[in-house]
């Protein structure tokens, strides 16, 4: 029974932080579904968001508790930096026209650099859970599925919100990912 009762605690508890950590996910999937996004480009930048919701804290749980210490700001700041540059960049776009695109996040390096950006915390976690050595497969399995989850629904709702904003939407998008860059780093 206390057995039982424990398994059941672990699995709330990261279930819990995994929807707390795809709230990132949802949050700027919706800044960059406003840019407009169709439905196999939604499940594509999901996929990867969930693959590396799931690799990320896996570093994290094997890196262990004194290498977290170290990386963990800089890897708070480092997904700041990043959220404020593609923030930037799709303001610029909005502003300035299509003509010239730095990046796209339909392309391999932006849905890389995307994922990563709402990634960064789960390291972070990965190494706090690991300290507690909470059950590998089950942390892996529902940070994956709720940052993936997360992620399509917020693709969706923004590219919803987009069609009625029309040609302000990339840039409320880009204003969005720049607020939570500058909410990383401070």
């Amino acid at each position: 029974m206390l057995e039982a009762t424990s398994h059941l605690g672990q699995l709330l508890t990261v279930l819990i932080l995994a929807l707390a950590l795809g709230m990132d996910a949802f949050s700027l999937g919706v800044a960059v579904g406003m840019k407009g996004v169709r439905l196999n480009e939604v499940l594509r930048i999901s996929t990867v968001v969930a693959l590396f919701h799931m690799v990320m804290p896996l570093l994290g749980m094997f890196t262990g508790h004194f290498m977290g210490e170290m990386l963990g700001h800089a890897a708070s700041y480092a997904a700041g930096v990043l959220l404020i540059l593609l923030g930037c960049h799709m303001i610029y776009n909005s502003i300035y026209g299509n003509g010239v695109q730095i990046l796209d996040y339909r392309s391999t390096a932006g849905v890389i650099l995307y994922s990563l950006g709402v990634s960064m915390d789960s390291f972070s976690v990965g190494v706090t859970l690991g300290m507690f050595r909470s059950d590998l497969l089950l942390t892996i399995a529902v940070f994956g599925a709720a940052g993936g989850l997360m992620s399509v629904l917020g693709l969706l709702l923004g590219g919803r919100v987009s069609r009625n904003l029309g040609d302000y939407g990339e840039a409320i998008g880009g204003a969005v990912l720049f607020a939570f860059g500058i909410m990383f780093i401070f």
